[in-house]
């Protein structure tokens, strides 16, 4: 059952980290790009209905995550500690306190998305989703290394 969970857990977040990539090369791309150059194509997606599917997925990645994490607190965490694994705990440690952070922050990205000030210059948008750009990467790439250590299933 956890073995299925976190295949799913992985999809959700390979869609999630497609998703938040795509948008951060969107708002960094320059408002002037010509209409056919490659991040012209970024900015011709609709912003809020990737904002909605950033949240969903954000959401359902933290509640396939947390139902995971009761599983590697038990059975993963107490081998790491055994085997005196201390970077992988920590750099994993790390992974939850920035998905928290963007637990917090994700009512701000929606807002700032999904209702854009008349004169907003992007740069609160922009900011803020190059926060969930590196916590996305980051707890990503964190979740492979640690699932690497011992294995799959392990």
């Amino acid at each position: 059952m956890i073995t299925a969970l976190l295949i799913v857990h992985g999809l959700i977040a390979v869609a999630l980290l497609g998703a938040i990539t795509h948008q951060t090369l969107a708002a960094l791309a320059p408002a002037g790009a010509g209409t056919h150059s490659f991040f012209a194509r970024f900015r011709r997606v609709p912003p809020a209905s990737f904002a909605n599917a950033f949240v969903v997925l954000y959401l359902l990645s933290v509640l396939l995550g947390s139902v995971i994490y009761l599983q590697f607190r038990t059975d993963v965490r107490p081998i790491l500690e055994r085997d005196r694994e201390w970077q992988a705990i920590g750099l994993f440690d790390l992974k939850e306190h920035f998905i928290t952070i963007g637990l917090g922050l994700l009512p701000v990205y929606w807002v700032c998305w999904r209702r854009p000030m008349p004169n907003d210059s992007g740069r609160t948008r922009t900011a803020v989703t190059a926060i969930f750009a590196f916590i996305v990467w980051w707890g990503f790439l964190m979740g492979h290394v640690l699932n690497n250590i011992l294995g799959f299933g392990g």
